[in-house]
């Protein structure tokens, strides 16, 4: 949640999705996506956050996908290929300029 309001601060539209499965169906339902940001760690669904990064990049190769966790780095088949990998804890900085510089590669 600290995120989300981080980057709505920043002046991003967030859509929050609590698990792999709602993210989704968020992605199925809008075509306005620009970045999809994920935990690693999550406590529902059917899926942690690298099956869903994989299976975005995928299914969406034109979404950027960012992943953040506190628990370790990915290993070599963790992450699909583009992606981007920012640890736990983060200055809200990085994060911004990380999903602002996808937005304009993907542009």
């Amino acid at each position: 949640m600290e995120a989300a309001d981080t980057l709505a601060d920043a002046g991003f539209t967030v859509l929050e999705a609590s698990h792999a499965d709602k993210a989704l169906k968020v992605l199925e339902n809008r075509h306005d996506v620009q970045v999809l940001m994920t935990d690693v760690d999550m406590p529902q669904g059917s899926m942690d956050g690298f099956a869903l990064a994989r299976l975005v990049a995928d299914r969406w190769p034109t979404i950027p996908v960012l992943v953040v966790s506190g628990m370790g780095t990915p290993g070599p088949y963790d992450m699909p290929d583009g992606a981007r990998f920012i640890p736990k804890p983060y200055e809200p900085n990085t994060l911004v300029r990380t999903l602002r510089s996808f937005i304009h590669r993907a542009a």
